[in-house]
């Protein structure tokens, strides 16, 4: 047991997620055990439980030759105790002691003898406080069981004799516990040899004579070997056990006796080693043989758990009785038509569970002309039935197998998965009717969303019923349940059952169990029931009568009359039988655990809780301090069906099965808060495994102890429970499976046990934690950690942390291991200041990188604490639509999918895939929130049913035009073209089509609640702004006219336009009760209005114009004219106007503080009252197409923007005055990147039209480099020390042709020299449409390739003077491919063709002199027209010539081929040994260019897998150490590591990647986005000893600023763009923070320096 079960289980739990739990019969079994002779019977059941629960072995039989304890019948039949009484007649005192021991039970049915408590008779028996009385007592017993042991055996002699009795009744009177438990474990088991082995050892020489020792190895009577016992064995051992197990299940081990004590560790250690051995590798190959088995038979599993569901049905059926009047409501259901579910609900304990099974029974009934399928699952009672996609996997499977689909298309997404669950409903027909029942929805576990209910169908197809159950206010599962399922018809609400039915009941109950109480005891009973009548309360009073002999006194047959009661007396009872403080203990830690605890684990806790290891092992010393299993078993049988067994993270759990038992555990156990903590901080001990591995655990032995048994005060023991680590591995290092449950449960009890600097260092703040729970479990559930702590106790960094990860959220979901790079690049900005943050950043850059080798060497995401809350993804297109549900909950998004945030978490609450393929351009959520209605720009209309994610689609709505837009009610809604609208039924049923008025374009539809809809309608006109405002409903039709811009009042009686007479004043009108316009007043205005915006409280109106917004307060006493608020946009920047007049992307924020307006991709707020700019976001990379407020009385104040860069983006305003940790970025795409080679600290990016000059030391932006706004820069280089820029641009001008009157675009452009630390331009070079930038010389000159019509010119200038070296023209060169200069920087290599025409050519130039050195002919095999020409980068005459299959190596000088490398790319090393082949199709191979014997050829770093076709890049970094990938399409950059191919990291990029460049050491790398952002990672490498060390890097300092306070380069204020788009008071901000650069520069650089060196 010490040296092999651990073994076991660590095994068991390593390689197959098992828990290894060894039920010894022998040990624990305590004398109050022995004193109502309940051992046997507590030994058979629990093999029971093991054949029912293991996986595997189930019995392990250890014997020798002793045959072992025979003890006398504890019950004996009422018909043969007469007999055994007749047989004793003759012997008068025999009779007398026959009858002072057994007891007729009339209770049972029927009468039983039974053998009466030792402590009955002998009342010291077990007083463990006076020795020898209790001595004396247990001798006098052992006397007298003996006595009656003779006593029946002579008297079975004697009926067995006169055959009135078999021999196997006989034998029972003879048989040993050992041999019962054989009997049960092996000799009426079923496949034995899958599951039990038998270990027989024989001793050679027994010395007899040393009684002492002899007989714990032999039966002794007397002083004698007892000869019957050993023929009884022999039997045993010898014939019964080998023809019930197969040979090579039975192991038999000799051994000579050897000294006094018979067996010696020293003597017989071969003997011992042997035996360990055998028994460790037979047990895990029963192990891996039955795992094996059960991947074979996976589906076996699920028909298991289906007929444990039947089985349970079967067994509540025989107990149920009544109910008539709802079991006819439930039968007609299933006649009828009705296609919605139905609801049983009620109180816990009330029967709904009985009442479904009763109901399912009835099914075949019901449907006696057809074959009805019936599915039940009483949830939460079994591992398949207690988590969502278990359950939804085992029902899909079962529906597959009756109605013949293929099993292999159930998907295992949850999306998916529930999506098909509902399609196979429909596999229902008249013939073959589906009936589903689920008992106890609200016992599923809430993981993935399950008591959202989303899952759940609330319209069903033909020939389909749904019955569920649920309790009321438990999870709000019941109001879900009324939601989906509004009409009262389908609930049946189950009540109590009444006193009388409540009898009739336990009488029934009581006949089929073949008991009964005395009439004494039914007046009992019936005045319990008429207290309480509760179908649980029923149950209770049963077993508790269960348990009532006739002959009980009248102190033990008392009954509680409330559910609460008799539960606290069944625990009262427990703790007399089994002590208390044992039972408070292991019920403390069922009931605190967050859901449940597997036997093992609590097995584990008891061993680990000293105070019930001192109470269990006070009176004597264990040979191993763990808690005797035997004692939890004795504890679990006396709650016969109250405890269930539960799958909870992947593991059995036991736990209660009614809510009432919880109750009552805390109200007993709980109100002692101490006892509380404890038990917290127990469960929290052993889930962070501090006891684990072996480790002692001290304990101090306590008084009683010492004072009985002299033993120290203080010990160390091992209590052989695991470690508990986040990841268990295999031997290879792969993940082998997650540790679910220390994952789940150990912040649940630190925080619990108030141990809150546990928490941050094993889970909130702990890197591998983390990391594991977001690999395994939903983000919400590591998010859930935080919101606890949050609700106890305010931590700031924890919720810095939180927002981190929701921030994250759309790349974690997906991207566990990219949690170190998220939070590195957002949170560096706090690394000086916030000590737990800076730890777990050094704990990502030190444990991070072996997920993940590409950290971020500089802060590069968006810091939390500002107003960005989160920033969702997962669209494909732009989402044009989006809206909220009304109660703020949910944001629906649409573009050619549907995609449904939770706005309180940031997950994705459903993703719904309709399959069209328009894009989605409106989208309307209907006023009850059940449904959402699309509109596609290909004229289609998508019906989708927001709580269950069932769409319909609508294929042409409308006639002629294209649809404009939708708009829509509870119960239908309308879509409409410029012509008319169409009325449908939510249903999607055509009831109305309308032409509009008077022929004039419809223009939008709002549909309103009270019935007065909104049309508003365009001028025939286009270039007219004219409008026509329509209010109609059944009265009215009135119009009113206005131009440009309209408000409307929510209802409908007051608009806020521009009308013909005033140009762009603002009017007020309002609806009289006449159903006329008046006029009320106007605001002054001259700007033109492109859009007018209410207040949603519509006491503010803003308008937008050109150069910003106006605002007018409209409550405030107002002149004529009005009095304005003005909100200017920054200098540069101004609203256009929109073709749809009527949409405004301004929006006031809760209390009408600030107005939020979206203006290109950002989002400016000012302040309402004096129109301060309060704050610039860069808030996307893309235009922001829609903008949206969430405001709330709980002090919601949300602004949502969705962008063409396919992000939706949620700000919280009330945080808008909060620091945001700005980041340099280019206001354009970044297009490429040029890294100066000797100054590592200097870098430029180029976009469409400026450059940026980076310091790599700090990621700052230094300057940006434009000479005009028109040019476009074609191509940009930095000389390798960083001093000067070349670039080329581009300008298309428009000229006058000379030889035409035509004006034409002519391409025009210069080349730039710039100095790089001034930022000024050196010298311009007029130089036409450069194509070609190469630096030659050491960087001192610049060959730029140019060219203008049909000619190219080569012109090298230098640098920086600009002076020109040479200048050539070719003839024939093929423009869109560029020249190579090769390695040495003498040669040019232009690809031409000859007057021929023939591609073929090669022209090569001295690259010094510009003189032309020679043509070649490419005339090598298999030539094909090639793309790109590649210098190679280790012989100066060779170069690569590259086509669409092969890469060719050729050498200009021998003008021949050198070698032919089939699907070679071009991307070399610098050493030209490898090449890589990455095709846009997917996929990545290494190729060895030169060969080497020890490797092969090529070597495969991606599989090719089909997925479409995607832009890729790949390169070599330049130590030659990896291989770096990008994909366009996943946007992942994959790291691989040369010498082993092994992979080292898979990024997830936060934007599309334009460039990609290594550092000049190879150690890093440069990203160029599409949102202009530029980001340098630093590659990581675990393996690589002369890596970079992270620690070392400059954002890793902590620096002192002029101040004093420790910084680490970070500058706080808002989002700092290239383009310096910034409010005037953020540009004073800045300037003063840019005042503070310079003194920090020197700070910096000294730290660079040291940090260069060691580069």
């Amino acid at each position: 047991m010490a040296d092999v079960y651990p073994k076991i289980k660590e095994y068991c739990r390593e390689n197959h997620g098992l828990e290894f739990q060894v039920v010894d019969m022998r040990w624990g079994v305590r004398d109050e055990a022995t004193d109502d002779h309940m051992t046997t019977e507590l030994c058979m059941n629990e093999i029971r439980n093991c054949q029912r629960l293991s996986t595997g072995p189930n019995f392990v039989v250890f014997l020798g030759q002793k045959y072992g304890y025979r003890p006398i019948p504890t019950i004996i039949d009422g018909a043969e105790f007469k007999k055994l009484e007749e047989c004793t007649q003759q012997f008068p005192e025999d009779l007398a002691l026959l009858q002072k021991w057994y007891q007729v039970d009339t209770n049972t049915v029927p009468p039983v003898y039974i053998l009466r408590p030792i402590s009955t008779v002998y009342y010291n028996f077990n007083n463990k406080r006076n020795a020898k009385l209790q001595e004396a007592d247990s001798n006098a017993w052992w006397d007298t069981m003996c006595d009656l042991q003779k006593i029946l055996r002579r008297a079975v002699e004697v009926l067995l004799e006169k055959k009135m009795i078999d021999e196997e009744g006989a034998h029972n009177y003879y048989m040993s516990v050992t041999e019962r438990e054989i009997q049960n474990g092996i000799l009426r088991a079923k496949d034995t040899g899958d599951h039990a082995l038998a270990y027989i050892r024989s001793i050679e020489d027994i010395n007899i004579s040393v009684l002492r020792i002899s007989k714990l190895f032999v039966d002794i009577a007397g002083r004698s070997l007892d000869t019957e016992a050993q023929d009884l064995l022999d039997n045993l051992r010898d014939r019964k056990i080998p023809a019930a197990l197969a040979e090579e299940n039975i192991a038999r081990f000799s051994v000579t006796w050897t000294g006094k004590e018979g067996l010696d560790n020293d003597t017989h250690k071969e003997y011992i080693e042997e035996f360990c051995n055998h028994f460790y590798h037979s047990i895990l190959k029963l192990v891996d043989d039955a795992v094996k088995k059960n991947d074979e038979l996976m589906h076996d599993r699920i028909y298991a758990d289906i007929l444990q569901h039947l089985h349970m049905c079967l067994n509540l059926v025989k107990l149920f009785k009544g109910r008539e009047e709802i079991i006819h409501r439930v039968t007609e259901y299933l006649k009828g038509s009705n296609n919605i579910p139905l609801i049983m609900y009620g109180e816990s304990g009330c029967g709904k569970t009985s009442l479904l099974a009763k109901s399912a029974s009835l099914v075949r009934e019901v449907y006696n002309d057809a074959t009805p399928v019936l599915l039940i699952r009483f949830l939460g009672t079994s591992p398949d039935s207690s988590t969502i996609q278990p359950l939804l996997h085992s029902l899909c499977v079962q529906i597959s197998y009756l109605y013949d689909q293929p099993i292999e298309d159930i998907p295992s997404d949850l999306v998916l998965l529930q999506g098909y669950f509902k399609k196979l409903l429909s596999c229902a027909t008249k013939e073959s009717p589906m009936v589903i029942f689920l008992d106890s929805l609200d016992q599923i576990s809430p993981t993935d969303g399950a008591h959202s209910l989303m899952w759940l169908p609330t319209r069903l197809p033909p020939n389909v019923k749904f019955v569920v159950s649920s309790l009321p206010k438990l999870y709000g599962v019941l109001d879900t349940l009324f939601k989906l399922i509004s009409n009262k018809g389908n609930r049946i609400e189950i009540t109590p059952l009444g006193a009388d039915l409540g009898g009739n009941i336990i009488k029934t109950w009581l006949e089929r169990k073949q008991r009964d109480v005395s009439s004494s005891q039914w007046e009992i009973v019936n005045a319990a029931i008429s207290k309480c009548n509760l179908p649980l309360y029923v149950k209770l009073v049963f077993d508790e009568i269960c348990r009532w002999r006739s002959f009980s006194k009248p102190q033990d047959t008392v009954l509680s009359h409330s559910i609460h009661e008799i539960i606290n007396k069944l625990f009262e009872r427990i703790e007399n039988s089994h002590g208390k403080t044992l039972v408070s203990r292991a019920l403390g830690y069922i009931t605190a655990s967050k859901s449940g605890l597997s036997e093992a684990e609590l097995e584990d806790l008891l061993s680990l809780d000293e105070k019930v290891l001192n109470d269990v092992f006070q009176y004597h010393i264990p040979p191993v301090r763990r808690i005797p299993p035997l004692l939890w078993t004795r504890i679990r049988n006396d709650l016969p069906g109250y405890l269930t067994e539960r799958e909870a993270d992947g593991v059995n759990v036991i736990n209660w099965y009614h809510r009432q038992f919880i109750d009552v555990c805390k109200e007993r156990y709980f109100r002692n808060l101490n006892f509380l903590n404890e038990i917290h901080s127990n469960i929290s001990d052993y889930f962070c495994g501090t006891w684990g591995g072996g480790r002692e655990k001290p304990f101090e032995y306590s008084e009683l102890q010492r004072s009985r048994l002299g033993s120290e005060k203080t010990g160390l023991s091992d209590r052989k429970v695991p470690l508990q680590p986040n990841v268990h591995y295999d031997s290879d290092g792969n993940v082998c499976r997650y540790n679910l449950r220390k994952l789940s449960e150990l912040p649940h009890h630190l925080l619990r046990s108030n141990r809150y600097d546990d928490l941050y260092n094993e889970c909130l703040f702990n890197y591998g934690f983390l990391r594991a729970k977001i690999a395994s479990m939903p983000l919400q559930m590591t998010l859930a950690d935080f919101e606890e702590l949050q609700e106890k106790v305010f931590d700031k960094d924890t919720k810095i942390l939180a927002d981190t990860i929701r921030l994250s959220a759309s790349i974690l979901t997906h991207y566990s291991d990219m949690l170190g790079p998220q939070i590195v690049g957002r949170l560096l900005p706090l690394y000086s200041t916030h000590p737990k943050i800076r730890n777990l950043i050094q704990q990502c850059d030190t444990d991070g990188i072996n997920f993940c080798s590409l950290v971020p060497t500089h802060h590069c995401y968006h810091t939390p604490g500002g107003p960005l809350q989160y920033s969702l993804e997962g669209h494909l297109f732009a989402p044009y639509g989006i809206s909220i549900t009304s109660d703020t909950r949910y944001l629906i998004s649409a573009s050619n999918r549907i995609i449904i945030f939770d706005l309180s978490t940031g997950e994705v609450f459903r993703t719904i895939f309709p399959g069209v393929e328009g894009i989605v351009s409106t989208l309307s959520i209907s006023p009850n929130d059940k449904y959402c209605v699309c509109s596609t720009t290909i004229n289609q209309v998508i019906i989708c049913n927001i709580q269950t994610g069932d769409f319909q689609i609508i294929e042409k709505p409308v006639e002629e035009t294209s649809l404009l837009g939708v708009s829509s009610l509870s119960s239908e809604f309308v879509v409409y073209n410029s012509r008319a609208w169409y009325v449908y039924s939510i249903d999607g049923t055509l009831k109305q089509r309308t032409p509009v008025y008077q022929a004039t374009p419809l223009m939008e539809i709002r549909l309103k609640q009270n019935k007065e809809h909104v049309f508003i309608l365009e001028s025939v006109d286009e270039n007219d702004r004219d409008r026509t405002f329509v209010v109609l409903n059944a009265n009215i039709d009135d119009h009113f006219q206005f131009h440009t811009a309209l408000a409307v009042t929510k209802d409908s009686k007051t608009v806020y336009s521009c009308i013909e007479l005033s140009d762009f004043d603002i009017a007020v009108y309002t609806r009289s009760p006449r159903f006329c316009w008046e006029y009320q007043r106007s605001f002054n205005n001259t700007e033109e209005v492109y859009s007018l915006c209410l207040s949603d409280d519509e006491t503010h109106l803003a308008a937008t114009v050109a150069p910003g917004f106006k605002v007018w307060d409209l409550l405030a006493k107002l002149s004529k004219e009005g009095k304005e608020v003005v909100m200017s946009l920054p200098h540069g920047i101004r609203n256009i106007p929109n073709k749809h007049s009527l949409a405004s992307l301004c929006l006031f924020s809760r209390r009408n503080e600030f107005l939020c307006a979206g203006v290109r991709k950002y989002i400016f707020v000012w302040d309402v009252k004096n129109g301060t700019l309060v704050k610039t976001l860069d808030a996307h990379f893309g235009r922001i197409c829609r903008l949206m407020s969430v405001t709330g009385p709980d002090r919601t104040n949300k602004l949502i923007s969705s962008s063409l860069d396919k992000t939706i983006k949620v700000w919280n305003i009330e945080n808008i005055y909060e620091d945001v940790y700005s980041i340099d970025r280019m206001e354009k795409p970044v297009d490429d990147i040029c890294m100066a080679a000797d100054h590592i600290s200097r870098a430029i990016t180029i976009t469409r039209n400026c450059l940026g000059l980076w310091n790599l030391s700090d990621g700052r932006l230094l300057k940006t480099l434009s000479s005009s706004g028109s040019s476009i820069i074609s191509q940009a280089k930095i000389t390798s020390n960083g001093l000067y820029i070349v670039s080329a641009e581009l300008d298309n001008r428009t000229q006058q042709n000379s030889e035409s009157e035509n004006e034409v675009i002519i391409p025009t452009g210069n080349v730039l020299i710039w100095n790089a630390e001034e930022g000024k331009t050196l010298q311009t070079v007029p130089l036409r449409n450069v194509h070609q930038l190469i630096l030659n010389e050491n960087d001192t000159r610049c060959i730029a390739i140019s060219s203008s019509l049909n000619r190219v010119k080569c012109t090298c200038i230098e640098v920086p003077r600009a002076k020109e070296v040479y200048t050539f023209e070719l003839e024939g060169q093929k423009r869109n491919k560029n020249a190579v200069l090769t390695c040495d920087g003498l040669s040019l290599v232009f690809p031409t063709t000859n007057k021929a025409g023939e591609t073929n050519i090669l022209s090569v130039y001295h690259a010094k002199t510009g003189a032309h050195q020679f043509k070649v002919t490419l005339k090598y095999s298999n030539y094909q027209e090639f793309h790109t020409l590649l210098p190679m980068p280790n012989d100066p005459s060779q170069i690569a010539i590259i086509d669409n299959n092969k890469g060719v190596i050729f050498d200009i000088k021998k003008k021949s081929a050198v070698k032919s490398i089939n699907k070679w790319n071009g991307v070399v090393n610098s050493t030209g040994k490898y090449g890589l082949y990455a095709p846009t199709r997917g996929g990545l191979e290494l190729l060895a260019l030169t060969k080497n014997p020890d490797k092969p050829q090529t070597q495969t770093l991606i599989p090719r897998v089909a997925e479409g076709v995607f832009y890729v890049k790949c390169l070599f970094t330049k130590n030659d150490k990896h291989v770096v990938y990008y994909h366009r399409g996943h946007r992942t950059i994959r790291v691989f590591r040369i010498s082993d191919c092994k992979q080292l990291a898979h990024y997830k990029c936060h934007a599309q990647v334009n460039a990609m460049e290594g550092t000049a050491d190879g150690t890093g790398l440069l990203l160029g986005a599409e949102d202009g952002s530029f980001v340098i990672l630093t590659i990581a490498d675990p393996q690589n000893a002369n890596n970079i060390k992270i620690e070392e890097l400059p954002s890793r300092q902590l620096i002192q600023d002029p101040n004093g306070s420790a910084q680490n380069g970070f500058t706080i204020g808002s989002h700092m763009m290239a383009a310096k788009v910034v409010s005037k008071p953020l540009s004073k901000v800045r300037q003063h923070l840019q005042s503070k650069r310079q003194a920090k520069e020197d700070k910096m650089n000294s730290i660079l320096k040291d940090y260069t060196s060691k580069v």
